[in-house]
């Protein structure tokens, strides 16, 4: 009757025993932490004695996973980016005039020679010689049109090509604006986010705001000006034609072309050709290295697309310099002496080893396609997250003594398995979180302290159900064993409602309102576990102990 076979006594205790040891190492926050980072950076940069010694303040044989701690209790750093996605369109303009030139190059015999001429932003004008060859003209360039991959563009081109006198004009059209600004967004909220990740910072919070804003959370870290220089680095890297070498910084370009300093050399200028031949967006890897005299360097590796290119440029122009453009800085303009296949190269440059690491992890994360402009900045500092942890920590207590007396005065002997199930639930919970890497947050805390309260209601059920069987006759087995079968649906009931909740407040909200539906979901769950399975093999191993004739709930 009032009996659990000895499987699922094992699998009950083997469950507790892991959420325990899952908990533990956030009994131990700091010397666990710094271990984990010691470890991270052994894998990284290799051995040191400081890290090695870091490394072994925690057994490697124990759970090592922690519940990361939010923006509001850790302390950190916040920002307000705006994407300024008016940058793109002259970045497409500029990768378009190629194209164009291209085109119109066999078309000399109808519209005559034409010359790029100085256009806004956003813009490409062509004057021709032969303005009655306009419409052939127009033709031509028109065909170079794509349609734009959006769902409310169905049906538009991406460039919209006009005259005027004798002048070509092109520029985006209207739909591939729109389409172009959320897809820019996009990209630099991804690309935001790997280049925080490659840091290695804990559970950041990257998500859109509105039609062209970024928020950035970003716990643990010293500052926002530090957050600044890890995602404001728009490690932009071209290859660019080199048209001539000066020490000039004014002297004139020329037409679709522009001068930019040499980052060695000091006073030294090139003047390059705008349009790049390769840029940064197609390289798949980039790894720190070392160039032929053991120098720091930057190897790279271009995708299919940027091999092809990069392979037919150098194939064509052997013993003519290039540029390799770094934030519009030459890093170095060597001579091409050979085809280059395969898509790979390397970068040298004064580096130190840690610039040639920073730099791979700028270039492996990505160009930002646009610039970004911080409209809010703030710092977090521990302190604040450190009162907000002991204001939390109080109101635990206070709740965890309070239902504690509470179960023991009303329900006696089981009322303390209540509580010692209780206890569990809340290791359980701090256990769930470390193995998912779930983030803690101040609602969060307040999610734990809620579950607290509602654990007990489904211990207060089944006691109050075994009361009842009590009153009705039944004996102490008979009474305990009816009380868990018929409260468990009422149990199930009430806690899937809420669970339901939890996961509506997830999915629909943002931030804190998701630490509180995790905790909370979290909270759900293990304390029907221990209501329903752990408080019932305590009572069931200690009435087979005691064997009492009658028993008071």
């Amino acid at each position: 009757m009032l009996q659990i076979d000895l499987w699922k006594r094992v699998l009950i205790w083997l469950v507790c025993v892991a959420g325990l040891l899952l908990a533990l190492p956030n009994a131990f926050y700091t010397r666990v932490e710094q271990a984990n980072d010691a470890v991270a950076a052994i894998e990284m940069k290799g051995e040191t004695p400081e890290r090695l010694e870091q490394a072994g303040q925690w057994p490697e044989w124990m759970p090592s996973g922690l519940v990361n701690l939010g923006l509001d209790l850790r302390g950190g750093a916040h920002l307000l980016a705006e994407v300024k996605v008016a940058d793109v369109y002259a970045a497409r303009m500029d990768a378009l005039w190629p194209e164009v030139r291209d085109a119109l190059r066999p078309e000399r015999a109808t519209i005559g020679t034409f010359r790029l001429q100085p256009a806004p932003d956003g813009q490409i004008r062509v004057k021709i010689s032969q303005p009655e060859g306009m419409a052939r003209a127009l033709e031509v360039v028109r065909g170079l049109a794509s349609p734009v991959t959006s769902l409310t563009g169905g049906g538009a081109t991406d460039i919209v090509v006009s005259a005027e006198g004798d002048v070509i004009i092109i520029e985006l059209s209207e739909a591939e604006r729109l389409a172009s600004d959320d897809r820019t967004v996009r990209q630099s909220l991804e690309i935001v986010r790997r280049r925080i990740d490659e840091v290695g910072t804990r559970e950041p919070t990257i998500q859109r705001q509105g039609a062209d804003r970024i928020l950035i959370q970003v716990p643990g870290i010293g500052s926002a000006s530090e957050l600044k220089e890890i995602i404001g680095t728009t490690a932009q890297l071209t290859f660019n034609p080199v048209v001539g070498r000066g020490n000039d910084a004014d002297a004139r370009a020329g037409v679709g072309n522009k001068v930019i300093p040499s980052l060695d050399e000091e006073g030294v200028f090139y003047t390059v050709e705008a349009a790049p031949v390769v840029t940064g967006e197609e390289l798949v890897d980039a790894q720190p290295s070392f160039d032929q005299n053991g120098r720091p360097a930057v190897t790279f590796r271009f995708n299919t697309s940027g091999a092809r290119k990069f392979g037919d440029y150098t194939a064509e122009n052997i013993g003519s310099p290039f540029a390799i453009v770094l934030d519009d800085e030459v890093v170095s303009a060597p001579v091409i002496q050979a085809h280059i296949p395969g898509g790979s190269g390397i970068i040298t440059g004064n580096f130190t080893i840690e610039e040639s690491t920073n730099l791979a992890i700028l270039l492996r994360a990505g160009a930002l396609p646009a610039g970004l402009e911080f409209l809010e900045e703030r710092t977090i500092g521990p302190e604040l997250g450190q009162d907000s942890i002991d204001a939390g920590k109080i109101a635990t207590i206070v709740a965890f003594v309070a239902v504690l007396v509470f179960m023991t005065l009303s329900y006696g002997i089981f009322g303390i398995f209540a509580n010692l199930a209780l206890m569990l639930n809340v290791a359980l919970i701090f256990g769930a979180l470390s193995l998912i890497g779930g983030t803690l947050t101040l609602p969060g805390i307040a999610g734990i302290v809620l579950t607290v309260g509602m654990a007990v209601d489904a211990n207060v059920l089944v006691f109050e159900r075994i009361r009842e069987e009590l009153k009705a006759g039944r004996g102490p087995a008979r009474a305990i064993d009816e009380g868990y079968s018929k409260a468990l649906s009422a149990i199930l009931d009430a806690n899937v409602t809420t669970f339901i909740t939890a996961v509506i407040l997830f999915a629909m909200g943002s931030g804190p309102v998701r630490g509180f539906a995790i905790t909370l979901g979290l909270g759900i769950m293990t304390s029907v576990f221990t209501a329903i399975f752990v408080t019932r093999v305590m009572i069931v191993m200690w009435f087979e102990r005691r064997r009492p004739k009658t028993i008071e709930v």
